[in-house]
């Protein structure tokens, strides 16, 4: 790992979640002088589970973080679908998924996953909580990114890694009506303590086999238990109560959920959001650049966001550290990238219809589907289609030997403003 010393290329990160501190992990792994700077006063502890694959699980391998990783993750046989009076309609067992992508998967709370990344940051990282960005200007040399205290930070680069609703890219690119994508979904997730229901679930991810709106429900640590919903709306805005918003959405499940809906916590403890992708044209200008869901929000539909941001990040670090140029660096991140992130979120789109089923007839065909996947090569089908194209980007990279080039990310080789 290079040690970052005075005169090294600068970048200021914006946003402190999964994408912005794998970025800042590996940027410092080259030598690079970094500044994080988040809006929030202090990690976010909301967030549901994710099933962690993919392109950012082959980037956490290399960059060592996998075993403290899988010490945060949880275990789970099995993923059930339930009726209204909690009777089993279909599963997927959790072992045979993990083994038909090679044993490469973990179960993970997104607030452990940034943990990870955060707890792991070389010392020279510098991170800011509390520091939200007001204002973006470039110059020949650089760019300033303006924070709300009043402080200027000078910079090689900057880079939006601030979530589907990014400042940055507003702040450089246009609003956000005009990069978003929305799919007629919102989510929700929250954690509550029930000792009752957290002894139902033993190692299963429960989740309602329902129309129009569904929750799910996994066991953490002690009897805590986090649930995950989401349901049908074409709203594109977001509720000033999403406590009251899920309790509505969500009344008519049955089973457990009423049960749930009444231990759902206060407001500021409810992580609620669109369902929606990052759709750009171009995802940098000048000496900015985005990443993550900034740029290439896939959804929750199509699974893998924390993984395609850390694997976004780990692209982006890497084609900048061997790159002669800003501009050359950013090129090679996007053309390399997009491709992946293309097809996750065509995969998305496609399966709307299925993720959370809107007619009968579907809803009984997806049941069908996961009972067949419990079939002998019929499992490794299922996990296919489930997880997506296979991409050896990161692979590729890291076995690519790194010959430093002179200058780097901001060095002494301009081309003029907005061009290195």
């Amino acid at each position: 790992m290079s040690t970052p010393h005075a005169h090294a290329p600068h970048v200021v990160v914006a946003g402190a979640g999964i994408a912005g501190l794998a970025l800042a992990h590996r940027l410092a792994h080259h030598g690079r002088r970094v500044t994080v700077v988040e809006r929030a006063p202090g990690p976010r502890p909301q967030g549901y589970m994710i099933d962690f694959f993919g392109p950012g699980y082959d980037a956490v391998r290399v960059m060592g973080l996998l075993p403290r990783i899988r010490e945060l993750g949880h275990d789970f046989d099995e993923a059930v679908l339930v009726d209204e009076q909690g009777r089993r309609k279909a599963s997927i067992g959790f072992r045979r998924f993990a083994q038909a992508l090679g044993g490469s998967l973990v179960s993970i709370m997104r607030p452990d996953l940034e943990l990870a990344l955060r707890e792991s940051l070389p010392g020279g990282v510098e991170l800011l909580y509390g520091a939200a960005l007001t204002g973006v200007e470039e110059h020949p040399d650089g760019v300033e990114a303006r924070l709300a205290d009043g402080r200027v930070l000078q910079a090689d680069l900057l880079a939006g890694a601030d979530g589907i609703h990014s400042t940055v890219r507003s702040l450089v690119f246009g609003p956000e009506e005009d990069h978003l994508l929305h799919l007629g979904f919102h989510t929700g997730a929250f954690v509550f303590e029930d000792a009752e229901l957290h002894t139902r679930l033993r190692g299963r991810f429960l989740l309602t086999d329902s129309l129009g709106a569904q929750m799910g429900f996994y066991g953490l640590e002690g009897n805590r238990v986090a649930v995950f919903a989401v349901h049908r709306t074409e709203d594109t805005t977001l509720p000033e109560d999403p406590r009251r918003a899920l309790r509505e959405a969500c009344a008519g499940l049955g089973w457990m959920v009423p049960r749930a809906l009444e231990r759902c916590p206060e407001p500021e403890h409810v992580y609620y959001d669109h369902v929606a992708q990052s759709r750009m044209d171009s995802w940098s200008k000048g000496r900015v650049v985005l990443l993550g869901d900034a740029c290439q929000a896939v959804s929750l539909l199509a699974g893998q966001g924390a993984s395609m941001g850390v694997g976004g990040a780990f692209v982006l670090a890497e084609e900048l550290a061997r790159a002669g140029t800003v501009r050359e660096g950013l090129e090679r991140y996007e053309a390399r990238w997009r491709p992946v992130v293309a097809e996750r979120q065509s995969a998305a789109r496609t399966g709307t219809s299925w993720f959370l089923p809107d007619t009968a007839l579907r809803l009984r065909l997806r049941r069908l589907v996961l009972r067949l996947a419990a079939l002998p090569g019929v499992d490794r089908r299922v996990a296919s289609a489930m997880s997506g194209k296979p991409s050896r980007v990161v692979e590729d990279l890291a076995a690519t030997p790194l010959v430093e080039p002179i200058g780097g990310v901001g060095g002494s080789s301009t081309e003029g403003r907005g061009g290195s």
